[in-house]
C-alpha cells in the first residue's frame, strides 16, 4: 500500500492538488469567507482524481499485482495527506493571527468568521464532508465524479454558511472573537471536529473498499 500511495503523489497528483495548498493563506484575509480556503483544497484534489482519470490510472494500478482494496486506501491516504497538510498550514495561520495580528483593526472589526479552534473545526467538517460524498462518491462507479462533487459543493457551501452566521447568534459571538474567549471549549470543538473527520473517513473507506471490490472495469 505504501508504494501506492508513493505512485498517488509522483504519477496520479496533479500540479494543482499542491498548487491550491496556496488556499489556505486566505486564513489571513479580513472581510472573506475564509472557509472557501478549504474548500478550494478540496478542488485541488478533484483535479487529481480528474487527471488520474483522464490517464486511465484506475485500470493501470488493478492490473498490477496489487489487491484492489490497496489502491482505495493508497486513494484514501493521498487525499487525507494533502488535508493534513492545508490543515496544518491553516492551524499555523490561525495561531499567527491570534497571536501577532489579533489587535489589527481589520480583524477585530470583522463582520466575518476570524479564524480560532471554531474555524479549523469547520475546516475538518469540510474536508470530512469531501472524503464521504466526493471520494465515497466516486468509487461507487470508479469513473464518474460530476455528481460526487456537486453534492460535496452543496454541502461544503451549506458548512461554511452556517459556521458564518454562528457567531451572529446570541451567546455565541465568543466564536468570532480575535481575543481566544472561552478557548477551552473551543478546544473541546476542535477535537469533536478531529473524531469526527477520523470516524467519518474511515467509515467511508471501509464502504468504499467493499464497493470497489464488486465493480468490474
Amino acid at each position: 500500500m505504501r508504494r501506492l500511495w508513493i505512485k498517488e503523489f509522483r504519477l496520479a497528483a496533479s500540479p494543482l492538488s499542491y498548487l491550491f495548498l496556496i488556499a489556505a493563506c486566505m486564513t489571513l484575509l479580513p472581510g472573506y469567507p475564509i472557509l472557501m480556503g478549504a474548500f478550494f483544497i478540496c478542488l485541488g484534489l478533484f483535479q487529481s482524481f480528474q487527471n488520474a482519470r483522464e490517464a486511465n490510472d484506475t485500470l493501470y494500478t488493478v492490473l498490477l499485482p496489487v489487491r484492489k482494496t490497496d489502491f482505495v486506501r493508497a486513494k484514501y491516504a493521498f487525499v487525507c495527506t494533502i488535508q493534513g497538510i492545508g490543515f496544518l498550514l491553516c492551524a499555523a495561520l490561525t495561531a499567527v493571527r491570534m497571536t501577532v495580528l489579533s489587535g489589527g483593526t481589520a480583524y477585530v472589526e470583522n463582520a466575518l468568521m476570524n479564524p480560532s479552534p471554531v474555524y479549523l473545526a469547520a475546516v475538518l467538517l469540510i474536508f470530512a464532508a469531501f472524503n464521504v460524498l466526493f471520494v465515497g462518491g466516486f468509487f461507487r462507479t470508479a469513473y464518474k465524479m460530476g455528481a460526487p462533487f456537486l453534492m460535496f459543493g452543496i454541502a461544503a457551501l451549506l458548512l461554511i454558511t452556517i459556521a458564518e452566521a454562528l457567531h451572529h447568534f446570541p451567546g455565541l459571538g465568543f466564536l468570532n472573537t480575535t481575543q481566544g474567549e472561552r478557548l477551552g471549549l473551543q478546544f473541546y470543538i476542535l477535537l469533536a471536529a478531529a473524531a469526527v473527520y477520523g470516524i467519518l473517513t474511515l467509515l467511508s473507506c471501509h464502504s468504499s473498499r467493499k464497493r470497489f471490490e464488486r465493480i468490474d472495469l
